[in-house]
């Protein structure tokens, strides 16, 4: 069982769900990446998603464009970002979970990739624009290596599609909660817990929901219909408003009430 499946077993023998956060890698560096991934696993974070900085992230909303940007100044890579994972793994054993657009791992090579991810201590991977019909030469290779690959599902997914992603995903299942970008609002929670419903149909694997989740009073509503409650771009503009310390405290702080507020879920 990876760190995934046991975190989610974990929390839901505590009736919990789990708090998935994420951080664009590299941003503004990789030595700052660490501390905060260490201070959101401090805070309460259940899992944690470092995105890998790509030119052209065609799911995400202007922040995390702009923090991958900022990576990307900074010389982060893919190879540097399993080295820092690599770092992490001395420190902690929260869950983590690479989010990279398909270029970044075709350009290091699917194989050697799957492998030097979970030989650095990569738990997961989620790939926004690889759809499970299109994942037929990396998702064995992932598998064969023990790296669990996390599909998406949408607002617009079809019962097939529902029905592949539930086949494939390993994990936990990636549901967006709405037909945008990231950074976008989440306004029709009750279409969100129609489609979760909808999907735990044809899945056991646990749903996690992320896009629009900005504040604790999201989070906890979110809580109360899916297994996990993903948050990407409250957290990015946080460490955006710079000054190191400054943002350890803020994402401390910001994290911790994420967390209160869906155990009062």
């Amino acid at each position: 069982m990876s760190r995934i499946q046991s975190t989610f077993q974990r929390l839901a023998e505590r009736r919990e769900k789990a708090l998935i956060a994420y951080v664009m890698a590299g941003d503004p560096t990789l030595e700052d990446t660490e501390d905060y991934v260490l201070q959101l696993a401090q805070a309460g974070a259940d899992v944690i998603e470092l995105g890998v900085p790509f030119s052209d992230p065609i799911a995400d909303g202007p922040v995390i464009q702009q923090a991958a940007e900022r990576a990307l100044r900074s010389g982060t890579t893919l190879k540097k970002i399993l080295a820092t994972v690599r770092s992490l793994r001395a420190k902690t054993q929260i869950p983590l979970v690479l989010m990279a657009y398909y270029n970044s791992i075709f350009r290091y090579g699917e194989a050697a990739f799957c492998r030097d991810a979970v030989s650095a201590g990569v738990d997961g991977l989620i790939v926004p624009d690889m759809p499970p019909e299109e994942a037929g030469t990396i998702h064995p290779l992932a598998e064969a290596a023990g790296l669990d690959v996390i599909f998406l599902l949408a607002p617009t997914s079809t019962a097939k599609r529902e029905t592949a992603v539930a086949r494939l995903s390993r994990g936990f299942i990636y549901y967006v909660s709405l037909t945008g970008i990231t950074g976008a609002k989440l306004t029709d929670k009750a279409d969100v817990e129609k489609k979760v419903r909808e999907i735990r149909g044809y899945a056991k694997t646990p749903v996690a929901v992320g896009f629009g989740i900005a504040t604790p009073d999201d989070a906890r509503a979110v809580a109360r219909i899916a297994d996990g409650v993903i948050v990407g771009s409250a957290l990015v503009k946080l460490i955006a408003e710079g000054g190191h310390a400054a943002v350890t405290d803020r994402l401390s702080s910001f994290t911790r009430s994420l967390k209160a507020s869906m155990l009062s879920a």
